[in-house]
């Protein structure tokens, strides 16, 4: 628990400002998506989409995008859970607490299943606190306001159809935040197999056979390996860019459904999102499992195998000795 309260609070400490966002000039602040709906009952209704790009604000010379706001929030969150639940510790856990343990010492467990007992004391923190960050995120940017306040630009009616710039964004729909995450586990699953493996160690894996025999056919055995060495290669540099589109691209699609569903019929704007919204919760979910799940796998893949091979030669030692 502490380390996840260290690393929320890193993250909220880089990126906590005072934030009040200024009316650009020439637009009009709205405050639902009810007045788009509303227009569209006079048959001008259109709908945009969300803008790819996340909207950028401005306080002086510092610039921030509407969906970092949303990750101080979250984080602020987190942070707040956690120090509620260990303010007065129990030994017989109740309330808040117990259900912080629980869900911790669940998720403990689960990943010791995937890592080991060894990886999982050292790489734990990170895969916890990345879960709850983008379930809490996902979810986050389900309620209603996240993408439908903010600012757009009228018509010459003087009607509101398309939000251009929201005053809030929905994190993970933005590719900047989930790269970062992406780039950010690359980084320490670099760590993390130089210290369990070592230079020599990565080469080796990636590339040898595991066949000292002489001959033509561990000639050719050896080739094959390199080449699927190779591609492991370019497999591991695709692996940031596959893990942000996926997160990035099922969030933000949810959410153009949603704003679809809005404005496809007016007068049913307030109803015909509910199914979708039930939709979107568990896709929150299980984005949030794979984003973790396929990270957790990728650093078993590498690291777990070392430990394995000393597993074993601990053992070996072990027989050998009650031999003699």
């Amino acid at each position: 628990m502490q380390l996840l309260r260290i690393i929320f609070a890193v993250a909220f400490m880089a990126g906590v400002t005072a934030l009040k966002a200024n009316e650009p000039a020439g637009e009009v602040a709205i405050t639902s998506t009810h007045e788009a709906a509303a227009g569209g009952a006079h048959g001008k209704a259109e709908a945009h989409g969300l803008p790819a790009a996340a909207p950028v604000h401005h306080i002086g010379p510092l610039q921030f995008t509407s969906s970092t706001v949303v990750t101080w929030i979250v984080a602020a969150l987190l942070i707040l859970v956690a120090q509620l639940a260990t303010r007065k510790v129990q030994l017989v856990p109740s309330g808040l607490q117990n259900f912080v343990e629980w869900l911790v010492e669940g998720m403990y467990d689960f990943f010791g299943e995937i890592l080991g007992k060894d990886l999982v004391k050292k790489t734990f923190w990170f895969f916890c606190t990345i879960f709850l960050f983008i379930l809490v995120t996902n979810w986050l940017g389900l309620i209603p306001g996240v993408g439908t306040i903010g600012w757009g630009t009228p018509d010459a009616s003087g009607h509101l159809h398309h939000i251009s710039k929201p005053l809030l964004r929905g994190a993970n729909a933005d590719l900047n935040m989930t790269l970062a995450m992406a780039l950010t586990y690359f980084v320490l699953w670099t760590v993390w197999s130089l210290q369990s493996l070592g230079p020599g160690g990565i080469v080796k894996h990636l590339f040898s056979s595991g066949d000292s025999a002489k001959g033509l056919m561990p000639m050719f055995i050896a080739l094959i390996f390199i080449v699927v060495g190779l591609i492991e290669i370019v497999s591991i540099a695709f692996r940031p860019v596959s893990l942000s589109f996926r997160l990035y691209g099922n969030i933000f699609a949810g959410e153009n459904i949603l704003e679809a569903m809005m404005s496809l019929v007016p007068a049913l704007g307030w109803i015909l999102p509910l199914p979708f919204y039930f939709l979107e919760m568990l896709v929150g979910l299980v984005q949030a499992l794979v984003f973790a799940l396929l990270t957790a796998v990728f650093t078993a893949l590498m690291c777990q195998h070392h430990e394995e091979g000393h597993g074993d030669g601990n053992k070996e030692h072990k027989e050998g000795a009650h031999a003699h």
